[in-house]
């Protein structure tokens, strides 16, 4: 593994000393480690061009740089995770294109197989014969599905997905979902969609990507009406998400409120800042201990059945 890495929060620091600030934070709240529903894992050259996007995103962002913190070979970021203790991550990977959506399937149960850490994770596209393979992935194993309305353009209420969406509903697999119009909007993101496939299939367990930056307030709504959505942190609160699109102060009693159903994610490896400090932004919240715990571990924990 490398001895060092750079962020652009200060200068070159050992990875052993960031693990262990890592390990700390969790220490104080008693916790047995942390579980990340919102990591990246995929094949290695599917990730290079979705590293080659980050590189590029500066005029998408107002000129802010997004250089990636963690660009190691795939077993060294795995094993960084463990060593920040992360109990249970994910391999979250979605198609552009047709033909896609299966292949990445089968790479993500052998990556799954030989990381025994990963959520067997699946994912998904509106295409002839999507509701097969989406039920072979869940009878293969698959625990959680990612869906990327905004890379994939397509409608997340396409008639093509609806037998997808009622096999994950039926079988109470989780599904992971970029649907909010961060970091810039797509003809099919937003909350008025991804409310229609909602509508048609109350008990899907959909866990919106990013508490839906930037209508962060839309997708609390959607939580608030229907039991099994949930959010996940990935990157809100950061310095990086707030000087682009910050989370209101008035939502925070919702926020708190909800704090059964609000899970960690981080969005390793592609993130422009240490991984700590995604959790130091959830702690400076205020929101309590509690709340940290449920979110950092416990919810995770519960769905997943740790």
């Amino acid at each position: 593994m490398n001895d060092h890495r750079t962020s652009p929060a200060g200068p070159e620091r050992p990875a052993d000393e960031e693990a262990a600030g890592v390990r700390r934070f969790w220490g104080r709240l008693g916790l047995p480690g942390l579980v990340d529903v919102h990591t990246h894992f995929m094949p290695e050259r599917v990730l290079r061009k979705v590293w080659e996007y980050f590189d590029g995103l500066g005029e998408l962002t107002g000129g802010l740089a997004w250089p990636i913190t963690y660009r190691q070979e795939e077993a060294e970021r795995a094993q960084l995770l463990r060593d920040f203790g992360v109990r249970a991550f994910t391999a979250m990977l979605y198609p552009h294109k047709p033909g896609m959506a299966r292949w990445l399937n089968g790479w993500a149960a052998d990556f799954a197989d030989r990381t025994p850490d990963c959520l067997h994770t699946a994912t998904l596209y509106p295409e002839p014969r999507v509701e097969t393979y989406v039920r072979e992935a869940v009878e293969a194993g698959a625990r959680v599905f990612k869906a990327h309305v905004q890379v994939g353009a397509y409608d997340p209420a396409d008639e093509l997905l609806d037998g997808a969406w009622g096999a994950l509903a039926e079988a109470g697999t989780p599904v992971v979902v970029h649907c909010g119009s961060g970091p810039a909007p797509g003809k099919h993101t937003g909350p008025e969609p991804i409310a229609r496939v909602l509508a048609r299939h109350p008990r899907l367990r959909l866990i919106v990507a990013h508490m839906g930056m930037p209508e962060y307030e839309e997708f609390l709504g959607l939580a608030e009406r229907y039991g099994e959505v949930r959010l996940d942190t990935t990157m809100a609160f950061t310095d990086f998400a707030e000087a682009l699109s910050p989370f209101p102060a008035g939502a925070l009693p919702r926020l708190a409120g909800l704090g059964d159903r609000i899970l960690l994610g981080s969005d390793f490896p592609n993130i422009p800042y240490p991984y700590a400090h995604q959790l130091d932004a959830l702690e400076r919240l205020g929101l309590g201990q509690e709340w940290l715990r449920a979110v950092c571990h416990d919810n995770g924990a519960r769905l997943f059945g740790l």
